[in-house]
């Protein structure tokens, strides 16, 4: 494995261990704050289709790639709008990002950081990730799979988060843009 990806698929496996141990930090504040978790059935698969990018990523790139994508600095570029979109969210969340769906009953809903233009910006951020890195890596077929497992994990994650905040906050999210900034009209 050229050295160049095995730093980058490093870099990327590092920062996600790293965002599961955050996370299962804060689930664990949560839950001392009378957090309630939601779809803890359905975290298995999230779980699993996430590193299974990661294994496909690297046999796609060792068995079937012929390097990385010409147009390059355009996809790392992507990528790291993504990263920055991500660290966006972490921090404009606190305590309360984790990636599980956990709610404290009576906290209000997020509205500062990415979340005053859309609703959901780290899905927003994991569906560029899912596209961008494969595409970088020329693993057009991880890609275009783990694009699908990620659309169809979030048909079912999106309405029972958005479930859950409409319940613990009191706050009707069909307010707030999905994935296209909101264009305010000056009168």
């Amino acid at each position: 494995m050229p050295p160049v990806f095995a730093a980058f698929l490093s870099l990327l496996i590092l920062q996600r261990i790293g965002e599961v141990l955050l996370g299962e930090r804060n689930r664990r504040w949560a839950m001392a704050h009378g957090g309630m978790e939601w779809g803890r059935r359905y975290y298995p698969v999230v779980i699993a289709v996430h590193a299974m990018f990661y294994i496909s990523l690297l046999l796609e790139w060792r068995y079937r790639s012929h390097g990385w994508n010409s147009a390059w600095p355009l996809w790392v570029g992507v990528i790291l709008a993504a990263q920055i979109m991500r660290l966006w969210t972490i921090r404009s969340l606190g305590r309360c990002w984790s990636t599980r769906i956990i709610v404290i009953p009576g906290m209000g809903v997020v509205t500062q950081g990415p979340y005053r233009f859309i609703r959901h910006p780290n899905y927003l951020a994991v569906i560029v990730e899912m596209l961008a890195i494969p595409v970088l890596c020329g693993a057009y077929l991880t890609a275009a799979v783990f694009s699908l497992a990620n659309a169809v994990i979030l048909t079912q994650r999106i309405p029972q988060e958005e479930r859950a905040l409409e319940q613990a906050s009191g706050t009707f999210l069909s307010q707030v843009p999905r994935f296209i900034p909101r264009i305010r009209e000056k009168w």
